[in-house]
């Protein structure tokens, strides 16, 4: 026992919740490596949101067989996955579970509902944040001053430590992860579809823009600063194309009515997969882009990449890669989306943080990278 707490020597079956987000699983990478390094003999397991399985079967970290995923997108598909979830968690008896989810109530539940003995998740102590149960016997302090991937190899380290706060450790250095590994031929086969689609990207350097926020709006750049940057590359004999999902569109249609250029594409919706969109970014030349999966996806590439971060921070959330660039303004309210808050922003919609980042400085950075940055 540690402190009245139950010890598990050498675990054998470790299960990962980490259900929503499919930035954190690739800020997880270094986590699922120290997890296979402290205890080799140990089989992984993790329960997340199926829309995110691609990204995890990317990422080459988890046994195919090992996956346990739950559908988000109805009420009735959610029921079915979560009972069958449950059955599942409990057949296969987990020694220890690592609750990678900050405060939330739902991955508490099944964290409880697994079965394990050693139930690590993050803990807010006296601060703010949603209770969670009394159940979590390996709390992790979560510290919002240290980078995500930092704070999961705490999780990892909490399992078998003592004292209070557990794992007393210093940061450790955290390499970028392994770039996607392509099939022979498969970007050449991506490139020549998409010059076959657009034939005027052909013999042209490619600047790929991300500019929809999704679910969180406050987190992009403002529409006018893209099209000022867009105009300003298009003018400069870049080809522009916009990325994102079939519903980022209508911003993506802005954007190219605005421009009024040949070389301003629409690609939202184009790509058919994660894996379709990362042998784009091999095509490209650089990717601007609002925090977010793509920003996070590009650590997995060559692809020089600008992240505009304001209501979250680099700090926390920067991608591990050294081709990524973050754009930040610290203003007084910066950061304003947090654990603690459960990033529902204070902020009234005027998010200077990021209209404080004005087109002409992205442009300087653009035009640095794109002058040191891969062929077209």
């Amino acid at each position: 026992m540690i402190f009245g707490q139950p010890v598990v020597a050498q675990p054998r079956r470790i299960l990962i919740v980490l259900l929503s987000e499919m930035g954190s699983l690739v800020l997880a990478q270094p986590m699922f490596a120290d997890l296979r390094k402290r205890y080799p003999d140990a089989s992984l397991h993790i329960l997340m949101f199926a829309k995110n399985r691609e990204v995890l079967d990317l990422l080459g970290v988890m046994p195919p067989e090992n996956v346990i995923t739950i559908r988000d997108k109805s009420l009735s598909g959610f029921a079915a996955d979560t009972l069958r979830a449950i059955l599942t968690m409990r057949r296969t008896g987990f020694d220890v579970v690592i609750d990678c989810e900050l405060f939330s109530r739902v991955s508490a539940i099944f964290s409880y509902l697994s079965g394990a003995t050693i139930h690590v998740g993050f803990q807010p102590h006296t601060q703010e944040g949603l209770y969670r149960g009394s159940f979590i016997n390996r709390p992790v302090l979560y510290n919002p001053y240290r980078h995500l991937s930092q704070q999961f190899l705490t999780m990892v380290a909490a399992i078998g430590s003592e004292g209070r706060p557990l794992a007393k450790a210093a940061a450790h250095e955290v390499s970028a992860p392994p770039l996607l590994q392509f099939a022979e031929g498969e970007v050449a086969r991506i490139t020549a579809q998409l010059h076959n689609d657009f034939a005027i990207l052909k013999d042209k350097k490619l600047v790929l823009v991300y500019p929809d926020g999704g679910i969180l709006p406050i987190r992009a750049w403002p529409p006018a600063s893209y099209k000022q940057l867009c105009d300003a590359l298009l003018q400069e004999g870049y080809a522009v194309a916009l990325i994102g999902l079939p519903d980022a569109k209508p911003l993506a249609q802005e954007i190219v009515a605005h421009c009024k250029h040949p070389m301003c594409i629409d690609l939202t919706g184009y790509t058919k997969s994660v894996r379709h969109l990362l042998a784009i970014f091999h095509r490209a030349s650089l990717l601007v882009t609002n925090d977010g999966g793509p920003g996070q996806f590009a650590a997995l590439t060559p692809l020089p990449t600008l992240v505009f971060f304001g209501p979250e921070t680099p700090a926390l959330y920067s991608p591990l890669a050294p081709n990524i660039h973050c754009l930040y303004t610290a203003l007084s309210c910066s950061p304003c989306l947090t654990a603690y808050n459960h990033r529902n922003s204070p902020c009234d919609g005027n998010n200077q943080c990021l209209q404080s980042i004005t087109p002409a400085q992205v442009l300087v950075k653009a035009r640095e990278l794109l002058q040191q940055g891969l062929p077209a």
